[in-house]
């Protein structure tokens, strides 16, 4: 018996930080968006822990017991007194280190997956409770939609969408580091007062009038000129794709992947045509959102 489980990707179409809290994290408010590219976690019985993985950039994944799949195995077993003997593959899809969380989906569809397998019985708000110990990431990941993620994102509060949002995904050559994307955060923003973080309520109006042009005016994130500042290039990328015509440009998260917002699905086409021609990236997506989390296949 296998259980697979489908887990989408996420764009922040608000992403603002406050300064670091004692215990080194920051204080968020993050306006996530679930978006139609997808990891699947595939748990079958075994005679031990294990991982595999398969996919673009699937070198780059840990197969150890740092993977955040392996970590949500261990966690679901430990809670209900039993070993953690499955084997975990991955089929990834979702960017690796890119900013659109691939490893907290891997963690919450693995969650997921084990507790259909071993008949758990876990309760919702029982598994989003594992999933924040997990990362502040794996809570959304699990419950997918759009959503407003405070304290360091994990607390969810579900928003209302008036329709789908279709964006472009430049891949970059390299991976950013989350950590060292925040350490510059706080390197850049050292000498001044950082405001509280709050969400921007004309973007929670865009988004519930399923406006893009409104949503457009909106989106912002706050890491981005650390990611800049780490990865001068994704500044010829996001250009590209404000010339080619989307909406909005931003980088995704903590980066490095870039994010283009776009009236519709054509439009998303021709974005994507000119940043594949532009030669400023790697590799090229489209996808439209809000979708479901973890989802059993």
């Amino acid at each position: 018996m296998s259980v697979t489980v489908r887990v989408p990707a996420k764009v922040n179409v608000q992403l603002a930080v406050g300064a670091a809290r004692a215990d080194g994290f920051h204080d968020l408010a993050n306006v996530f968006l679930a978006v139609g590219l997808y990891d699947e976690v595939t748990v079958t019985p075994a005679d031990g822990l294990r991982v595999t993985c398969e996919g673009p950039d699937a070198a780059l994944v840990p197969l150890d017991r740092t993977n955040l799949a392996a970590r949500a195995a261990i966690a679901l077993a430990e809670r209900y007194g039993r070993t953690p003997d499955v084997h975990l593959h991955i089929a990834k899809d979702i960017p690796v280190a890119g900013g659109m969380a691939g490893g907290s989906a891997d963690g919450a569809g693995a969650l997921l997956a084990c507790d259909a397998l071993w008949g758990t019985g876990a309760s919702r708000d029982e598994l989003l409770e594992i999933c924040a110990e997990l990362g502040s990431d794996v809570p959304f990941s699990l419950v997918g939609g759009a959503a407003l993620g405070t304290g360091r994102g994990e607390k969810l509060t579900a928003l209302e969408t008036g329709g789908a949002f279709h964006w472009v995904f430049a891949m970059a050559d390299r991976g950013l580091s989350t950590p060292a994307v925040f350490r510059e955060f706080d390197r850049l923003t050292a000498d001044r007062d950082v405001p509280e973080p709050v969400a921007c309520e004309a973007l929670l109006d865009a988004l519930a009038a399923g406006d893009p042009d409104a949503l457009a005016a909106t989106v912002s994130n706050d890491l981005q000129p650390a990611a800049l500042s780490l990865f001068p290039e994704l500044s010829g990328t996001l250009a590209a794709g404000r010339a080619a015509g989307a909406l909005a440009t931003l980088v995704s998260g903590s980066g490095p992947t870039t994010a283009f917002l776009v009236r519709d699905a054509g439009s998303a086409r021709e974005v994507a045509g000119a940043l594949r021609a532009s030669g400023t990236c790697r590799a090229v997506r489209t996808a439209a959102g809000p979708v479901p989390g973890a989802t059993l296949v």
